[in-house]
């Protein structure tokens, strides 16, 4: 009787997200979160996967389509079930509680953590490229900026937003100076590398597939959005007007700084690039200005690292919520406006992780880590728009994804056609492919602990 009462003044004493952050936020947020280190790595990739300048074009154009029908798809699962939890949430009304549990466990030890890591391993690269700290330099540098950001993080939404906002307008600035070496080299009559002639477009390229896979990575990270369905000002309605605006945005952007590496490098210069971003800047700009890149970089990292930590904890915060066990976690501190234990859990989480990329590869091994979970549930949340019309048809939903179901398949299928080629990646075993199996393997301990505990996992979130 007296745990009862414990565990009820606790649930009762608990503070909840509340509606105080705007649409701009949200954009803001989304912007910084997916703008990170894909547009300077997957370029290269894209172009040489695309073999003409018009697919290389239309393959970011594609993937900024695609990301839009799953921002639909999300924004009627957010607008008719807001939480905190975002994905876990909309998991847990489709398929149950267990599901939406692996799904936590997965957010917490692979997918957000992960990805927190690889995130730092970039800015270690290329810091350490300027000031050298010898072979361990970018994992120390990567251990250095998540533990920064972590406890920058821990001081609140409501202390840190304007920098949060300052952060972000910087990454953009970045990848405008992209923009900005192109056109510089087109008002100096410099000769462009290439045809600029598209021409016509021709048959698909044989690699095509392959280059949507690098473009889709690059785009990867707006789903988390979600998490803040709970706390946007405008309402209902609110998240689905912020996910459109922010694929916009992206996609703009996108497309504005692969046609910059094509003016300034051409077709053939791009795709043999191992970092098209610092021979553009180099080319336009001379030796000295790669220091602007390395910052550009840098606050491109630092902003997604920043997102990944604040979507993050709001799902290991909402499984706290349902699972007494967990309610370590549980707690929003609502004078920061944050879950402030799980926000530190997903830094010190992040900080283990980086461990592992000192250990063997860093970015690349972490990529592997996280690439197969990621895909597979971002298609289960694809399935829950489907699953949850029919168990829930009278659901108030303020915004309706168009043409469904049409829309919903997509996304569930091209969701699915990523996980299957992350999954056959890791069946090929090269020196990479333990990273991949790794990351499965720590998936597979959540599915023990969903199959095995999960009578009482389940007793006590009735409870």
């Amino acid at each position: 009787m007296a745990g009862q009462v414990q565990k009820s003044a606790m649930n009762t004493s608990r503070q909840t997200p509340h509606r105080h952050v705007g649409i701009g936020y949200v954009v803001m947020l989304a912007v910084g979160m997916v703008v990170g280190a894909g547009i300077f790595k997957s370029p290269a990739l894209v172009a040489d996967a695309a073999d003409t300048a018009g697919w290389l074009l239309i393959a970011w154009l594609l993937g900024g389509l695609i990301s839009l029908v799953g921002a639909l798809c999300y924004a009627e699962l957010a607008s008719a079930f807001p939480n905190a939890g975002g994905d876990y949430h909309f998991l847990k009304l489709a398929f149950g509680k267990r599901l939406a549990f692996l799904f936590a466990w997965a957010r917490l030890a692979v997918i957000n953590t992960g990805s927190i890591a690889l995130l730092g391993f970039v800015f270690g690269d290329y810091v350490n490229e300027a000031l050298k700290l010898g072979p361990l330099g970018p994992a120390v540098y990567a251990a250095a900026i998540v533990a920064l950001i972590t406890a920058f993080n821990l001081r609140g939404v409501k202390k840190g937003i304007a920098a949060h906002y300052a952060i972000t307008g910087l990454e953009v600035a970045g990848l405008l100076i992209l923009v900005a070496a192109a056109a510089w080299l087109a008002l100096q009559g410099a000769p462009p590398q290439t045809d600029l002639a598209l021409g016509p477009l021709g048959p698909m390229p044989q690699g095509f597939l392959q280059a949507m896979v690098f473009v889709m990575l690059a785009y990867g990270g707006w789903n988390e959005m979600a998490t803040l369905s709970a706390e946007v000002r405008e309402g209902r309605r609110g998240m689905a007007v912020a996910l459109i605006v922010a694929i916009l945005v992206i996609t703009g952007l996108y497309v504005l700084v692969n046609w910059a590496f094509w003016r300034g490098l051409g077709l053939e210069g791009l795709a043999t690039s191992a970092a098209p971003a610092a021979d553009l800047i180099r080319l336009a700009f001379g030796d000295a200005a790669q220091i602007a890149l390395i910052i550009a970089v840098a606050f491109a990292v630092i902003t997604s690292i920043n997102a990944t930590i604040v979507v993050g904890a709001r799902t290991t915060y909402a499984a706290a919520r349902d699972f007494p066990a967990l309610a370590w976690f549980g707690e929003w501190d609502d004078s920061r406006g944050i879950p402030f234990r799980a926000t530190l859990a997903h830094g010190v989480f992040g900080l283990v992780l980086v461990g592992l990329g000192a250990a063997y590869q860093g970015f690349s091994t972490l990529l592997d880590y996280t690439a197969p979970v990621f895909w597979l549930f971002l298609m289960l949340s694809g399935l829950a728009v489907l699953v949850l019309r029919v168990r829930q048809p009278d659901a108030a939903r303020s915004f309706k994804v168009p043409l469904y179901p049409i829309l919903p398949l997509m996304f569930v299928a091209t969701s699915a056609a990523m996980a299957w080629s992350a999954f056959g990646y890791v069946g090929t075993l090269d020196e990479r492919g333990p990273a991949a199996i790794l990351g499965l393997l720590v998936l597979g301990v959540g599915v023990w602990l969903m199959l095995w505990r999960g009578r009482r996992v389940a007793s006590e979130g009735q409870a």
